[in-house]
């Protein structure tokens, strides 16, 4: 691992900004107000801020604005309600459960509306041991959002101050995401490789690189500033992300069987050079991530180019003394994986000049008017709510989890009478998530970084003398376990806990150990409750979302084929239309890859038929594989190779893909087809190849059956892979079924 390179990436991320800015917009106000003997103030107005900096996650400004100011209002009340009914025990519980219900639910209407809700949450649990009375109710529901109003203007601030910095950070994120995802698929080119450890882990990294590009969409194409405004910084990140999209699916392309690949030259050292290959282009990507990060170009990839040119001649000696008439399907796959690496480094070329802010480059750009076919719509629409009001809704079933255990944890703390006993409530919140494997992962990393934390905690204070220093090693930890909350919770929690015994023995070292104990007792009680819920009440399974997932894969696949295909049968397909139905395939695939890697880590008796969905969905991964190559010969050869007779068997193969989707939701009629369209293009490719042998061994290195050989049988084999998994896919739904 390059340490530095990863410090180089951590400290110029979104999540590193986001940790400098939680800190500054939580602090500032307790220990600005200290100085005027308003201390107690400042520690309700940093509440308001924390509450807000929840709502605050990464999105377009006018979304985050929004959200920021709907929930300085919403915490203003939920504060105000808190203080009147928090001495009267029934009524708290009463409120609990409402609130807890009614917040949860409107999750329904995506991320940054679920961060709102939390934010109610929390500051509905912070301010339950904070007894008011009269006017002082109303005074700290003020000073709630008034802190969250200072931190709502500081974000938007710093926002004015660099506006294309977040999606600089976020473009750099998905660059570094394709880097590992490219590093991930080199694994395949080596010896005695484990093909479902390292498909589960491609996979995994698909789905990275989707949701960061989903959240690029969001910031690019709904930022009115980049969109309609005619600025360098902006067309220029546009123009990365567009040809980050594109390069991304070059990445995905599969050539051939990595299986035949192995057999042929696994006594060779040609897949170790392709390999190294990869992982040169991998590594030349995280520089051009890191420099869009800083906003600075990037290194110019010389020594790329030389090691694609060393790779070239290696590959022609190779090719010269290795030939046989039996690997000749082999080499023609190798020099097609070496077309795409060449290509790949071309397009890393352009990537790197992109960072230059390039004035002519810029205004030469147009970005396609329909771009916001692109993006999905925020629209908060009461029918949306209204219909998940069901226990077929995991929304629903999740509102009621959380309703009911924070009302169990607050009659539990109200009889046992903890001094920090809303800690309880907390943690359940903070653990309970719609899914079970996220809740169960929440909370193992909760209690051990809580007990981690502490020992940690414990060691500072026991060591460390002076207040300024306990407080400068309090703002260090504060940073760091807000830059992790997103993306290592459990180190961010390891960090939070002992800046929040460092804050506590700065505020009051006499009562130390106890808030040490009430912490640790607290949270786990809150981890057994959280557990509890998570397990019995109403309990969301992937299993029974997975025949969904599985059919929304398989109808994107087929869209995402048909307009692929369109450009071998004649079909006129517009590129807005290719390049939604593209998106739409990997992102539909990455829901049902995502779907099932937490259903792995349900119990095992809830994972119904594993082996058999793994099966599929790594057959949907290599689906829309061989369907991305087939898109990377389309430009290129498809206007030469057009030919009615990909016709019969693009339509026998959606019709394939089409009976597997019906059988996924249960029997239907199977479509029998005894004809078999593949074997005209299989007999033309048997004999171009039988040609060519004959040609070999008579010596006839350069021919027009070379060129047409190396040329169309690539593209044959992708419709004949596709059509081949189309029939594997079948099986494995009919085994499915049949075990039903």
């Amino acid at each position: 691992m390059d340490y530095f390179k990863e410090y180089r990436s951590f400290v110029s991320s979104y999540y590193f900004a986001e940790g400098l800015r939680i800190t500054a917009g939580v602090t500032l106000p307790a220990v600005i107000l200290s100085y005027f003997n308003l201390l107690d103030v400042g520690l309700v107005a940093s509440l308001g801020a924390i509450c807000v900096s929840a709502s605050d996650i990464p999105g377009p400004i006018l979304h985050r604005r929004n959200g920021m100011q709907a929930c300085v209002i919403l915490i203003f009340f939920v504060a105000l309600l808190t203080g009147f009914v928090s001495a009267q025990p029934v009524a708290l519980a009463v409120f609990i459960a409402i609130s807890c219900f009614i917040f949860s639910m409107i999750g329904v209407y995506g991320g940054r509306v679920n961060a709102v809700g939390l934010a109610a949450l929390l500051v509905m649990v912070l301010s339950i041991h904070q007894v008011h009375t009269g006017w002082d109710v109303v005074r700290n529901a003020l000073y709630v959002s008034a802190g969250g109003l200072w931190y709502m203007l500081l974000s938007l601030a710093l926002y004015s101050f660099r506006p294309y910095r977040l999606v600089q950070q976020a473009l750099g994120e998905s660059i570094m995401a394709i880097a590992e995802y490219l590093r991930t698929r080199a694994l395949f080119y080596n010896k005695d490789v484990n093909y479902d450890k390292v498909y589960r882990q491609v996979m995994e990294e698909q789905v990275s690189v989707q949701q960061k590009q989903l959240l690029l969409r969001d910031l690019l194409f709904k930022s009115r500033h980049i969109v309609k405004e005619s600025t360098v910084t902006g067309r220029t990140l546009l123009m990365i992300f567009t040809d980050t999209v594109d390069l991304f699916e070059k990445t995905t392309t599969s050539f051939y069987a990595y299986e035949t690949l192995h057999r042929e030259f696994d006594n060779t050292d040609i897949l170790q050079h392709y390999q190294e290959t990869i992982m040169k282009i991998a590594d030349e990507l995280d520089e051009i991530g890191l420099s869009v990060q800083w906003g600075r170009q990037s290194p110019e990839p010389v020594s790329l180019q030389k090691n694609i040119q060393a790779l070239q001649e290696y590959f022609n000696e190779f090719r010269n003394t290795h030939r046989t008439p039996g690997n000749l399907e082999a080499l023609i796959s190798l020099r097609k994986i070496l077309q795409s690496l060449e290509d790949i480094s071309v397009r890393l070329y352009t990537l790197h000049h992109y960072t230059g802010y390039d004035r002519k480059r810029a205004g030469e750009y147009k970005l396609s008017d329909d771009y916001e076919q692109f993006v999905t719509p925020t629209d908060l629409d009461w029918r949306l709510l209204k219909d998940n009001l069901t226990l077929r809704s995991n929304t629903f079933r999740h509102a009621l989890r959380v309703s009911i255990a924070t009302t169990a944890g607050y009659i539990l703390s109200h009889l046992l009478a903890f001094g920090h006993s809303y800690w309880i409530l907390l943690t359940i919140i903070v653990i309970l998530k719609p899914a079970y494997s996220l809740s169960r992962e929440r909370n193992y990393q909760r209690f051990l970084g809580t007990v981690l934390g502490a020992l940690i905690g414990l060691l500072i204070i026991w060591t460390v003398e002076g207040r300024t220093v306990l407080f400068i090693l309090m703002l260090v930890l504060m940073t760091g376990a807000y830059s992790f909350m997103r993306t290592r919770y459990l180190v961010s929690v390891v960090l939070m806990t002992p800046y929040i015994l460092i804050m506590f023995h700065l505020l009051d070292s006499g009562e130390f150990t106890q808030i040490l104990r009430d912490r640790l007792i607290d949270t786990g009680i809150g981890s057994v409750i959280a557990f509890l819920a998570t397990f019995l009440l109403v309990p969301a399974w992937e299993k029974e979302q997975m025949k969904g997932y599985m059919t929304e894969a398989l109808t994107e696949s087929i869209a995402y084929y048909r307009n692929v295909s369109a450009a071998f049968t004649g079909v006129t397909v517009t590129e807005t239309a290719y390049k939604l139905s593209r998106k739409n395939a990997f992102v539909a695939l990455a829901n049902l890859s995502g779907a099932f890697s937490r259903m792995l880590l349900e119990p095992r008796s809830k994972q119904t038929n594993s082996r058999i969905v793994h099966q599929f969905v790594v057959m949907s991964y290599m689906l829309n594989s061989h369907i991305a190559t087939l898109s990377y010969f389309a430009k290129p050869l498809g206007a030469k190779y057009r030919s009615d007779e990909f016709v019969p068997v693009v339509e026998d193969t959606i019709e394939e893909l089409e009976a597997i989707r019906a059988l996924v939701n249960g029997p239907a009629a199977d479509v029998q087809d005894d004809d078999n369209p593949e074997a005209v293009l299989q007999q033309q490719m048997a004999e171009l190849m039988d040609k060519r042998r004959t040609e070999l061994q008579q010596g006839l290195m350069e021919t027009e059956t070379r060129v047409r050989l190396s040329e169309l049988k690539p593209i044959v084999d992708q419709f004949l892979f596709i059509s081949r998994i189309a029939g594997d896919m079948k099986k494995v739904v009919l085994e499915s079924n049949a075990k039903e």
